[in-house]
C-alpha cells in the first residue's frame, strides 16, 4: 500500500505494470519509496522472487531505482525541459549574459552558403537513396579531424552534438545503465541522461578537464559510458590538457569496455589544441558540431566513432529522419571552404572578452573560470541570492543550477558580446552581489 494506491498482481509482469500506470498517472510520484519486495510479496501473497522480477524489469524500463538498504524509489521524472526552466526572465533594461549564444557579429553570413548549396542541388537533386553523407562534406570533415589526431573511423552526421550524444547512447546502453558526466556540465545532457532511462554518476571538472580520480571511481562503480567535453567546455571552459588527457587515457585503458563520447562542440571558436581521448576504449564516438562558429540554427554535426558505434548510429537514423538534409551539409561545404569567419579572429575575440572580465573579478577579489570558449563560470556561496542581487543591479546571469548535480553553487556568465565598458561595471555588480563570504572551489 502507498497512500491510496494500492500495487496490484500476481505475477511479475502485472505487478511491473501496475506500478508503470501509477507511476504514469501520478499516483506514485517521483522519489516516492517501493515497499520492500517481501513486505510487498506478503501483501499481494506471491513469492519474493516474482516481486524482485517485477523491481528489476521496473529498473531497467528506467521507472525505478534501487539504491540498496536504502530501498527502491520512483525515479525523478524525466527532466525533459527541467533544466531549460532553470532560467531568469529578463526584463526590459536589464543586460542579458545568461543565453550561452554566440555573438552575432563574429558569425558568417548565412545567404551565399545557401545558395551555392542550392544551385548544387539544382544540378543533382537529392532523391530517396541517395548517400546520406555528402562526399566532399565527408572529405573535408575527416581530413579536419585527422589534423587534430583524431582517429580514423567512419563519418556520419547529425543534427547537432546533443543528437549525437543521445543516438550513440541508445545505440550501446540500456535503461538503468549508468553514465558518467561532467558536474558542472551541459544541462542539456544532464537532462537526456534520465529521459532515457539512464543513471547519472557525477565526475568533478577543473579548468584541465574532468578529474581523473573521480573518473576511476565512476568506472569502478559500474558507469558503462563516459561524456567528456573537449574543449570550452559548458559552464566552466574547462579544456583537455596534455597532461589530464594522458592521465584520462590510462583511467579508461583499465576499463576498455567504457563507451566514450567527445563532445568538441568549441571547434572554431578556441585556439586550444586538441587532446582527444578516441581510441582508447572498444567503442567511441567524437561528435563536432558547427552551432558555435556558424550559427544555432544549422542543425548540422560531424560524428565519428568505431565502426560499429557508426554503423548503429546511421542505422537507427535511417528508420528515423533517414539523413540530415544534404542542402544543410552542402552549406556548411561552402562556409569551410570560403573560410570564413576566421577561427583564429573569433577566438581571439572569445579570449579576449574572457580574460577581460577574469581578471577584472580577480581584481575585485573573486574567482572566476574561463580557459575557453565564450562562458564563464563563478563560484558562489549562494547561488539564489547572487542571481537575485545581480538581477537587481541590472544584469541577468544563468543560475548553476541548470549546470550541477552535485557540484557547488555557481554562476555562469556569457562573454560573447561584452565590450570594454561593460565589463568593469559587470565585475563590479558580481563582486557586489557576493558581498565580503569567502567562494569556493568548483572542482
Amino acid at each position: 500500500m502507498l497512500g491510496e494506491y494500492r500495487i496490484e498482481g500476481r505475477r511479475a509482469t502485472e505487478i511491473a505494470a501496475s506500478v508503470e500506470r501509477a507511476v504514469g498517472s501520478g499516483d506514485l510520484e517521483p522519489g516516492q519509496l517501493l515497499p520492500p519486495m517481501r513486505e510487498l510479496a506478503v501483501d499481494l501473497g506471491v513469492n519474493p522472487n516474482t516481486v524482485a522480477a517485477a523491481y528489476r524489469v521496473l529498473r531497467e524500463r528506467g521507472v525505478i531505482e534501487t539504491a540498496g538498504r536504502r530501498g527502491s524509489r520512483v525515479r525523478p521524472a524525466p527532466a525533459t525541459t527541467g533544466r531549460e526552466n532553470i532560467r531568469v526572465d529578463v526584463p526590459e533594461g536589464v543586460r542579458d549574459v545568461s543565453n550561452g549564444n554566440p555573438d552575432p557579429a563574429l558569425l558568417p553570413r548565412l545567404g551565399p552558403a545557401f545558395a551555392a548549396a542550392a544551385e548544387h542541388g539544382d544540378r543533382e537533386p537529392v532523391l530517396y537513396g541517395h548517400a546520406p553523407v555528402d562526399p566532399e562534406f565527408a572529405r573535408r570533415a575527416r581530413a579536419a579531424l585527422d589534423a587534430d589526431g583524431v582517429p580514423d573511423g567512419p563519418v556520419a552526421v547529425v543534427s547537432g552534438a546533443l543528437d549525437g550524444v543521445e543516438r550513440v547512447l541508445a545505440a550501446h546502453l540500456k535503461p538503468g545503465d549508468t553514465v558518467a558526466v561532467e558536474d558542472p556540465g551541459w544541462g542539456s545532457v544532464l537532462d537526456l541522461i534520465p529521459a532515457l532511462g539512464l543513471r547519472t554518476a557525477s565526475v568533478g571538472v577543473d579548468d584541465e578537464g574532468p578529474v581523473p580520480d573521480d573518473v576511476r571511481r565512476a568506472l569502478e562503480g559500474g558507469a558503462r559510458a563516459l561524456i567528456v567535453t573537449d574543449r570550452a567546455q559548458n559552464p566552466t571552459g574547462a579544456t583537455l590538457s596534455a597532461t589530464r588527457a594522458r592521465a584520462l587515457r590510462s583511467v579508461l585503458g583499465a576499463h576498455p569496455g567504457t563507451l566514450l563520447i567527445e563532445d568538441d562542440h568549441g571547434h572554431g571558436i578556441v585556439d586550444s589544441p586538441l587532446h582527444p581521448l578516441a581510441g582508447v576504449t572498444r567503442h567511441w564516438a567524437f561528435v563536432r558540431s558547427v552551432a558555435k562558429a556558424y550559427g544555432p540554427d544549422l542543425r548540422v554535426a560531424v560524428l565519428t566513432g568505431d565502426v560499429v558505434t557508426v554503423d548503429r548510429v546511421r542505422g537507427r537514423q535511417r528508420l528515423g529522419p533517414g539523413w540530415v538534409s544534404l542542402l544543410l551539409q552542402r552549406a556548411v561545404v561552402h562556409l569551410w571552404a570560403a573560410g570564413t569567419p576566421a577561427a583564429r579572429e573569433v577566438a581571439s575575440a572569445y579570449r579576449e572578452r574572457r580574460e577581460a572580465l577574469i581578471g577584472a573579478l580577480a581584481q575585485r577579489g573573486v574567482t572566476a573560470h574561463g580557459p575557453s570558449g565564450m562562458n564563464v563560470w563563478v563560484p558562489v556561496p549562494d547561488e539564489t541570492g547572487a542571481v537575485a542581487r545581480l538581477l537587481h543591479a541590472g544584469w541577468a546571469v544563468a543560475p548553476g543550477a541548470r549546470f550541477r548535480v552535485s557540484a557547488p553553487p555557481g554562476i555562469r556568465i556569457t562573454v560573447s558580446t561584452l565590450d570594454e565598458q561593460e565589463t568593469g561595471r559587470l565585475a563590479d555588480a558580481v563582486a557586489s552581489a557576493l558581498g565580503p563570504a569567502p567562494v569556493r572551489s568548483y572542482a
